[in-house]
């Protein structure tokens, strides 16, 4: 078992930075006498690695494995309370509660996240609007410090701690188990809702049609599209169904297959982006298109493809996702458009949303009311982070951020300026976890 754990990939989802250097301890039992303290160097959490950048690195430390600790420990189906290891995925959760009429409070584009990534990212999902982030559901956890002391932490016991670990990005301690509130369900489908919509403008005037109608809402967008049609996009829209069966479908996991190889860098190019992103915008006929679907095709339509990752070749990728405050001013989230489609820099997997005014728990949380928009763009050297470098100024002008769970590249000061509350979380950190992003963005700026 140490062997296969230790055998795991424990790059970021991203593989970009290159980090390599580090030891590997997995966890096995959450009862054992665990001695952090004992590890030489620095420590940090690792999971399932679908943290993009490298705030799940630990270059030169050690990285603890917690995808061992992967038992459930109890489940309240009355009160629709579970609690189970740091370990367990969202995929392995669905197995057991979706069968018994149960959901998850809200969830990200995938569903191989442990628990423990889930609270210390406080990740959220396409129904922000309406439930905030996964944090905000979160009951009590138990956390393990590099001293040997145990904690559980909750809104009433520890209190501060509970909230420096949600979105803490994993470096107040070990995370050994949590609980947490799931929502009912009237079956396994979403009558769902993707409309074609032709700008910027047009987004938003769905999305706020969508609001107070539809629990999840979401947009892909094609960030090559220009003049007119900048921001063009289809926009997702749904509500979980009544029916249990829907003729045809099955509610269960869909088949999968794996990206067998690195791409080759030069397969993805602006031609074949362009070529992809309108074949994508015009697959629709129609304005609008409903349809029953079952929820893990609405939810996560990229883990049909396992290491889809490896599209990218080599190099890597850069998931850039900001967020900036929303008060029916449409110019900033134009201009970012238009700076992207004006640079050249190919990206690909676009997603827009806007954010509710739920607040988030946690001292570092991402999530705050305005619109938010993740891309992705393939390593192509300077070209692409002098791009982004310019899209952190306008989001840090605009009074935004970057979400650090995707993070590979921002400065310390642009972090700073991100998070000041930064020193507040700064004192829960743990002295023996750090990661590599967190020596990076903490660095002296004067």
């Amino acid at each position: 078992m140490a062997n296969k754990a230790c055998a795991r990939d424990h790059r970021s989802w991203g593989r970009y930075p290159k980090i390599r250097q580090q030891k590997v301890v997995p966890v096995y039992w959450r009862d054992d006498q665990i001695d952090l303290s004992a590890i030489d160097g620095t420590i940090l959490p690792y999971g399932l690695g679908r943290s993009y950048g490298d705030s799940c690195q630990n270059e030169g430390g050690t990285l603890i494995d917690i995808a061992p600790l992967n038992r459930m420990i109890a489940f309240d189906e009355d009160a629709g309370l579970l609690r189970c290891e740091a370990g367990v995925s969202l995929a392995d959760i669905l197995k057991v509660i979706v069968p018994r009429g149960w959901f998850l409070p809200t969830t990200p584009g995938t569903k191989f996240v442990t628990i423990g990534g889930a609270i210390a990212n406080d990740v959220h999902g396409k129904n922000h609007h309406v439930a905030g982030t996964f944090g905000r559901h979160v009951t009590q956890f138990e956390l393990l410090r590099s001293n040997g002391e145990r904690l559980i932490c909750s809104p009433e016991q520890n209190a501060e701690m509970y909230r420096a670990t949600i979105g803490g990005l994993g470096l107040t301690g070990l995370i050994l188990w949590a609980e947490f509130k799931l929502r009912r369900v009237p079956g396994p489908f979403i009558a769902s809702e993707q409309i074609r919509f032709r700008n910027v403008d047009e987004f938003f005037d769905i999305s706020a049609e969508s609001e107070h109608r539809f629990e999840y809402t979401v947009a892909w967008v094609d960030c090559l599209a220009a003049g007119k049609q900048l921001g063009r996009g289809l926009f997702m829209r749904g509500n979980h169904a009544w029916p249990n069966k829907v003729p045809g479908k099955k509610a269960g996991q869909r088949s999968l297959f794996t990206v067998p190889v690195d791409l080759p860098w030069f397969a993805l190019n602006m031609v074949t982006a362009r070529v992809f992103n309108t074949a994508l915008y015009h697959s629709q006929l129609g304005k609008s298109k409903r349809k029953v679907v079952p929820y893990d095709s609405f939810f996560y339509p990229l883990d049909m493809i396992h290491e889809w990752n490896r599209l990218y070749g080599s190099p890597g990728f850069i998931q850039y996702q900001f967020v900036i405050p929303f008060d029916h001013d449409r110019s900033a989230i134009k201009s970012i458009f238009k700076q992207i489609s004006d640079s050249g820099v190919l990206s690909l997997l676009s997603v827009l949303k806007v954010f509710g005014d739920v607040p988030s728990p946690g001292m570092l949380s991402f999530p705050r009311p305005g619109v938010t928009l993740a891309l992705d763009f393939p390593v192509r050297g300077q070209h692409t982070l002098d791009l982004l470098d310019r899209l952190d100024r306008v989001v840090q002008d605009e009074g935004g951020a970057i979400y650090p769970a995707k993070d590979s590249r921002m400065s310390a000061q642009g972090f700073q300026s991100f998070y000041p509350q930064w020193q507040d979380f700064s004192q829960y950190v743990d002295p023996k976890f750090s990661s590599s992003f967190w020596r990076r963005v903490t660095r002296t700026t004067e």
